[in-house]
């Protein structure tokens, strides 16, 4: 079985091109992709070459985390139906290149318990649940942000779902004059306070940390919810004097996933507004282009249904 896949042979190059699929069990369900979305995170570093050692790394490759789909074919022991809409964070499913997150492709075959059935009606917006639940695990468990950094999706779903939860809104940080949308989204240095109980940095920028630490109350915690090209260091004094704390979020769970699609029922979260731009999957070379050399591109998404 084959289809057509982005495939990446080295940074700045992404084409698609037939690849072989492997031939899927008992435990496996085959997807026809509909729509992908583009990571600003991970994809950007594979496509600029930046992305630091991390299992599985290697060109050729498939990107791509953010997929959703119809199963067209479910084994007896998947878990699923036929028919079933979901939601594919990658695969491992090419015979002759790399699966790094290897969901941008027309078809997949996935195991059926990495797969999650999801609302049809999300539509498109679908792809976005993987931020959505990025956010919902940085913050669960956990003390809410008063302030974000960086007004990308994962930026804006962090302050959607500390909102959803019953906190109040934080303040956001971002430094592109283009998306500084809303009243509580404001450039660094517009910002005085210095006595941020938590603040969340969603910018991927590894040296912001001394001077996320200067803004920071005494016992106050950093978390680090983007992903990280670079080594991060910061300077200890200023943190030593405010016994500060730092946490790393981690990749969405399962239950994380179940959890932000309550919250979409119910009404209380909204994955509105943040796609800004849609490609055919078969300008997938200008839509990468797009996504990542646009400021104004907050999500691209890729439409698969012509090729599935």
């Amino acid at each position: 079985m084959q289809t057509v896949a982005v495939v990446m042979d080295g940074p700045g190059q992404a084409a698609l091109r037939t690849v072989t699929l492997t031939e899927p069990g008992p435990e496996d369900v085959v997807v026809d992709i509909q729509w992908t979305s583009i990571s600003a995170g991970t994809e950007r570093l594979l496509w600029s070459g930046r992305m630091p050692p991390f299992p599985g790394m290697g060109y050729p490759l498939v990107p791509g985390y953010e997929s959703v789909g119809r199963v067209i074919d479910a084994g007896a022991k998947s878990g699923l139906r036929g028919g079933e809409f979901v939601f594919v964070p990658g695969a491992r499913c090419f015979t002759e290149v790399r699966g790094l997150f290897g969901g941008a492709a027309a078809r997949l075959v996935v195991p059926g318990v990495r797969v999650s059935a999801i609302h049809a009606d999300l539509g498109e917006r679908g792809a976005l649940l993987s931020l959505a639940a990025t956010a919902y695990h940085a913050l669960s468990d956990a003390r809410p942000p008063e302030l974000v950094v960086g007004n990308g999706v994962l930026g804006r779903l962090l302050s959607r779902v500390t909102v959803a939860l019953g906190h109040p809104a934080p303040t956001i940080w971002e430094s592109q004059a283009c998306r500084r949308v809303g009243t509580s989204v404001i450039a660094q240095e517009d910002d005085d306070r210095r006595d941020y109980g938590t603040i969340y940095d969603a910018s991927g920028d590894h040296a912001i940390l001394d001077t996320l630490v200067t803004r920071l109350a005494r016992g106050g915690e950093i978390v680090l919810a983007g992903f990280y090209h670079a080594p991060l260091s910061f300077t200890f004094p200023p943190a030593f004097m405010r016994e500060a704390r730092f946490r790393i979020a981690a990749e969405f769970r399962p239950n994380d996933l179940a959890a932000v699609q309550t919250l979409i029922g119910s009404g209380a979260l909204s994955l509105d507004g943040l796609i800004t731009h849609r490609s055919p999957a078969a300008e997938a070379e200008a839509a990468y282009t797009t996504a990542f050399g646009d400021p104004d591109c907050l999500k691209m998404i890729m439409d698969w249904r012509s090729l599935s």
